[in-house]
């Protein structure tokens, strides 16, 4: 069975498990879920073409459709986009989603976008850092701009079942067999969910990707780094009042997230 195959089954498990995890009720009362980073980075986005690759159950994109984008999500999990399907469809909300693996979409034909869009927890599922960016580049307009919000490959590194210390369990830089996860650890959204179907993750440095981005037509206009994460990365990260999850003691001394906004 491919890696691919694997993740897939992972994620269409899951994707029920988001649809009560994720704050679905704040969406659909009409409330955008995209952060203020976000916001400030690369908005306004009102009347704007965007692709969303790996938008798992769409709560992103759909929140992106309310800030008033013209949105199409893609994810390789038909689950995922059935449910995404269903809350455009109870929002009432004029959204496309298509099952499509990311790395095949330049055969696709889904035509060229103002924005491509990707953000929290998408790269470590990409098996090659080279067609993601070429697809990235492949769909956007003359112009365009490509916006990601990711966690930041240093905080990958570490060992992530121990509640104190920082001990180095994982390469910061790439290798080209996956680290496969067959343990019991619990669903990230949901800490009493633990996944039947495990899967395979990569690794990908800050230079992997600025640079496969380079490669393929882009101009970096900045690289930000955040010392806040999305989600509980470590067992000793608390989360904050305003949704951010952070490391008592290590605050601004450790990066947890990067952004980066590029042009075509």
């Amino acid at each position: 069975m491919k890696e691919s195959d694997v993740n897939r089954a992972h994620w269409d498990e899951i994707a029920p498990v988001h649809l009560k995890a994720y704050k679905v009720g704040t969406l659909l009362s009409g409330v955008s879920l995209i952060d203020p980073i976000q916001k400030r980075e690369f908005y306004p986005i009102e009347g704007k073409s965007l692709l969303h690759l790996q938008c798992h159950i769409g709560t992103d994109t759909l929140s992106l459709a309310l800030d008033g984008a013209k949105v199409t999500g893609v994810d390789f999990s038909p689950e995922s986009i059935r449910i995404a399907r269903e809350l455009a469809q109870k929002m009432n909300m004029p959204a496309e989603f298509i099952v499509a693996d990311v790395l095949e979409l330049p055969q696709e034909g889904l035509g060229k976008y103002d924005i491509v869009y990707t953000s929290k927890g998408v790269l470590c599922w990409i098996s090659d850092i080279d067609k993601w960016a070429q697809s990235v580049s492949f769909h956007l307009k003359e112009g365009g701009v490509f916006y990601i919000f990711e966690t930041h490959p240093t905080l990958l590194m570490f060992d992530d079942t121990k509640p104190n210390g920082f001990d180095i369990r994982y390469p910061y830089f790439h290798r080209d067999e996956p680290i496969h996860f067959d343990d019991d650890h619990p669903d990230y959204a949901d800490n009493t969910y633990i996944p039947r179907n495990k899967d395979y993750e990569w690794q990908w440095s800050l230079s992997d990707v600025v640079n496969a981005l380079i490669w393929h037509g882009l101009t970096i206009e900045f690289l930000n780094e955040h010392d806040q994460c999305f989600y509980q990365a470590l067992p000793g990260m608390t989360q904050t009042p305003d949704g951010w999850w952070v490391l008592k003691g290590y605050e601004g001394m450790i990066p947890m997230a990067f952004s980066l906004l590029a042009r075509k």
